[in-house]
């Protein structure tokens, strides 16, 4: 399995792909707290735009460098341009960042070594998978400097409790790993030295997986979300009749039946 290329490197984003489809994205700006600058969110585009084109991609596993995560937007370029158009503008890029992770046809997993603030606690929230080291904290303390994390509350409250997403936005307060994880924001807590090979357990489970599949159930999960009971089900029952009638599934099923791997796993 490819690593990321050494911490000194002048990228503000490495990417690197393996063999298997496994893309692998580092935030590499430690002196900044890998916070997304207007620069960070261009590089991210790219990444998931070019991700979006491989049609041999299989997993993106998105991780940092340094001691935190990310921390969230960089308040002073922000502070540095105070004009309405130019923050509609900015979190208008980040928007469509964020939105490039769910539209990407592959899963996007978070490898969370440091902490994680405001947007970087978002981008957490709006990867489809997580995995956090112990000891690292979440907020969305944007309330602190009088910023409500509006954008970030979009993604927290469709992974937790809106009880508990709202108390960390009005109060700026963190929450560690571990609650993170039963509040639904992290599926796993490893610790640090362990991190890439719990990241790496969910790698290979995906990678076992027909791409297919996993293509047409992610695709599903965010757009029935978002519906009613009625039309969720309508939906939902489309996809899995289209997916049936795929090859994978109708290799996978013949297998199942006489008792041998698919050979979609060969």
């Amino acid at each position: 399995m490819n690593h990321p290329s050494p911490l000194h490197s002048n990228e503000l984003l490495l990417h690197e792909r393996d063999a298997r489809g496994v893309h692998r994205l580092t935030l590499n700006h430690p002196s900044s707290f890998n916070t997304l600058g207007e620069a960070m969110l261009r590089a991210l585009q790219s990444a998931f735009d070019q991700i979006a084109q491989d049609e041999q991609a299989r997993v993106v596993v998105l991780g940092a460098a340094g001691k935190a995560f990310c921390a969230g937007h960089n308040l002073k370029e922000m502070r540095a341009q105070p004009e309405l158009a130019y923050y509609q503008k900015l979190f208008a890029q980040c928007t469509r960042m964020m939105l490039s992770i769910q539209n990407l046809p592959v899963p996007v997993i978070a490898r969370v070594q440091g902490i994680a603030t405001a947007a970087g606690c978002q981008l957490v929230a709006q990867c489809d998978l997580a995995v956090a080291a112990e000891g690292v904290q979440f907020g969305v303390n944007g309330i602190d400097v009088g910023l409500f994390c509006a954008t970030p509350s979009v993604p927290l409250v469709r992974n937790m409790h809106p009880k508990q997403a709202m108390e960390m936005l009005l109060t700026g307060g963190f929450i560690s790993a571990d609650e993170a994880c039963q509040r639904g924001l992290v599926n796993r807590v490893s610790p640090l030295q362990d991190l890439d090979a719990r990241v790496d357990d969910m790698v290979h489970a995906i990678l076992a997986k027909p791409r297919v599949a996993v293509q047409m159930g992610k695709q599903l999960f965010y757009k029935q979300r978002e519906m009613g009971l009625e039309a969720a089900y309508q939906l939902a029952g489309q996809t899995m009749a289209c997916n049936m009638v795929h090859a994978v599934a109708q290799e996978g099923v013949q297998a199942f039946i006489d008792k041998r791997a698919p050979a979609w796993r060969a």
